[in-house]
């Protein structure tokens, strides 16, 4: 299918892990996809993608805590694709510290990426929805931690919570113009960060080996697996279609059954 075909995607965190799974969806459905992260290789991973799917891909450096390198990157990926109809807001960090060891600036850092940055990408994505006139498309990346808070990092519960927060306050103020704005509650999905997640975790929570600690959760997943990017894409990709009309201001779980509310 190539729903897609003359729409132009900007993604987030679109270089690696969910991000390029949700850039890789829509890229092979036909639209033109503009990946934006702070990562020095996001320009060649850009071009890897537009060669393995045929489609026009551009990488852009952006720091989504910085409100004027926002603008600028999301003005340079009309200039190169024309107008915007999706925004996805995916990038994110994570950190894991008990809590008397947590640290102001891990605080900050958590909040300041994966909730403002959030806000500022929305925001600049709203006002170019509007500027011409497309019925557009927000999908903000939260977490299972957006359902439950995890032992070790309250930050980042904090920051994800405040994501389903923003998603439902931007669709109910924008559900009159067409505009859509949905969060992803992603459980164990196999990526850089879950490695990051495996070690560190494991070592605070006992003594297990790598790898060890995700198997031991994903035993606890009623589908037995860990989730790919790809699967995430998919559901990222639906939000984004015309099927997809009339959902605005949800948080939906992908993680294969582990948290069911």
């Amino acid at each position: 299918m190539k729903r897609f075909a003359g729409q132009t995607v900007f993604v987030t965190g679109g270089n690696k892990g969910i991000g390029h799974g949700i850039a890789k969806r829509f890229a092979e459905e036909g639209a033109k996809v503009a990946i934006a992260a702070i990562d020095s290789n996001t320009a060649e991973a850009a071009a890897a993608l537009g060669e393995d799917t045929g489609s026009q891909v551009i990488g852009l450096t952006l720091d989504v805590t910085d409100a004027k390198a926002v603008r600028e990157a999301y003005g340079k990926a009309e200039a190169e694709l024309g107008a915007i109809s999706v925004s996805v807001q995916n990038a994110g960090v994570i950190t894991i510290a008990k809590v008397e060891d947590l640290t102001e600036r891990e605080w900050d850092l958590n909040l300041d990426v994966n909730t403002k940055g959030v806000f500022l990408c929305c925001q600049e994505a709203i006002r170019r929805f509007r500027a011409s006139g497309t019925k557009g498309r927000l999908i903000n990346t939260a977490s299972g931690q957006a359902r439950q808070g995890f032992i070790y990092t309250p930050h980042y519960a904090a920051s994800k919570f405040g994501v389903v927060g923003l998603t439902q306050s931007l669709a109910k103020e924008l559900a009159r113009e067409g505009i859509t704005a949905n969060a992803i509650c992603p459980g164990i999905i196999h990526t850089e960060m879950w490695d990051y997640n495996d070690r560190v975790w494991g070592q605070m929570l006992g003594e297990y080996g790598p790898g060890e600690l995700m198997a031991d959760w994903v035993r606890g997943i009623p589908m037995g697996r860990a989730g790919t990017p790809a699967e995430v894409g998919a559901l990222v990709a639906f939000l984004a279609s015309e099927d997809a009309g009339y959902i605005t201001g949800q948080a939906i779980n992908i993680d294969g059954g582990l948290i069911m509310s």
